[in-house]
């Protein structure tokens, strides 16, 4: 069993992920997960915490001579932030006069729900907890998942679809041409077309102007996954729920369709269903000699993966921290005030998809290793090329 979770708050000395499941003799390229960490990062409408941080994963455990050794990996990620912060959010005592609170909660944020939940009277520490900053462990340990999954030849990346009222006109990106805006040293908004990706730069710019935020739609697609990944035989085993539930718990998002989900509930099931095939030849690239004519399942029927690219889109909601804030209640007065203001984004939809990409690969790993076990990589391929196998002859 793959099992991750994260410890640290956004303004804390540091973030910390934990892995554990992946198999020995996996080789952990450092680089790699360095630039998973940079792209999580980047984009168009960010904020000045990224100008502070320079996320890059201190290994502490679970990896020597540069491969993993089947015990349980930890990661450190400094908050280079943390040095304004120390007096502010220490782990003693401290000066209680130089505490920052955060006195009326933001509509939208997790603020005022947390602050009822823990029994908080301000909303200092749900912000440090509920912040994006901690999805940065989670790419961290999707990136040894994407490790681990590229041995078995599957690849996870995503694009951005829609930003505000801007959309990707022709949502069908080609593989390839996702591979080559992966290789970009310069991301704005990670989207296929340029121009779309202009009208995409003006709704941010509007957004900016207005003291505004605006958010938007991923896709992350996952290529090369083999059909049996993922069982209808328990609610909670079906790949298409895990990947939903993975994506869904990213901070900010609000909802999560699995190939044309939305668009097959307005549709008649001739138009929506991918009809089946059959080559008399076996093509490069394939599992079997069965064929779709289309993809509206997003590679996934029955709560199974059936051998087609894997689509996952997340609808993001722009960020609730806004210059120009909406109406709330100051906590202690009980007075309408308006919300407060920390340091924030205008735009993170591709940042989001970086994220996205990474429960998507943590996913799909778990589920891979559930399939096809293996305490060492040696087992894990070996099992893996038998069922390879099993597939061509069926």
């Amino acid at each position: 069993m793959l099992r991750y979770f994260t410890a640290g708050e956004s303004h804390g000395e540091a973030l910390v992920a934990f892995l554990s499941g992946l198999p020995a003799g996996l080789k952990v390229d450092q680089a790699f997960i360095d630039r998973e960490l940079w792209r999580r990062q980047q984009g168009f409408g960010r904020g000045g915490r990224m100008k502070i941080e320079r996320d890059t994963a201190h290994i502490l455990s679970g990896v020597r001579h540069g491969k993993t050794i089947g015990a349980p990996i930890s990661i450190l990620l400094e908050n280079k932030d943390w040095k304004n912060w120390q007096e502010i959010l220490p782990v003693e005592e401290g000066d209680p006069a130089k505490h920052k609170g955060v006195a009326s909660p933001r509509p939208g944020h997790a603020d005022l729900a947390g602050a009822l939940k823990y029994h908080f009277h301000e909303a200092r520490y749900v912000l440090e907890r509920a912040s994006a900053r901690e999805s940065t462990g989670r790419v961290a340990m999707g990136a040894l998942a994407k490790l681990f999954l590229r041995e078995l030849g599957i690849e996870v990346l995503s694009h951005v679809i829609a930003v505000g009222k801007a959309t990707l006109n022709d949502a069908e990106v080609p593989w390839e041409k996702l591979r080559q805006l992966h290789a970009k040293n310069e991301v704005l908004l990670n989207c296929a077309d340029p121009q779309a990706e202009e009208r995409m730069k003006a709704e941010v710019d509007q957004a900016l102007r207005t003291g505004d935020s605006v958010g938007g739609v991923f896709e992350v697609v996952a290529h090369g996954v083999p059909p049996g990944l993922g069982t209808y035989a328990q609610w909670d085993e079906r790949l298409d729920g895990l990947l939903a539930q993975a994506v869904m718990s990213l901070q900010a998002v609000k909802g999560v369709e699995v190939g044309t989900g939305v668009e097959s509930a307005f549709s008649f099931g001739s138009a929506v269903h991918d009809e089946i095939g059959y080559a008399q030849q076996e093509s490069p690239g394939t599992f079997t000699r069965f064929t779709r004519s289309s993809n509206h399942a997003g590679g996934v029927e029955g709560g199974i993966s059936n051998g087609q690219d894997i689509l996952v889109r997340g609808y993001l909601k722009p960020i609730s921290t806004l210059r120009r804030p909406l109406g709330s209640v100051d906590f202690e007065t009980r007075e309408p005030v308006k919300a407060a203001y920390e340091r924030s984004d205008v735009c993170v939809v591709p940042a989001a998809g970086v994220a996205a990409e990474a429960m998507v690969a943590l996913a799909l790993a778990r589920c891979a290793l559930e399939k096809f076990g293996g305490d060492s990589m040696t087992e894990t391929l070996r099992n893996y090329e038998g069922y390879k196998k099993q597939l061509r002859e069926f």
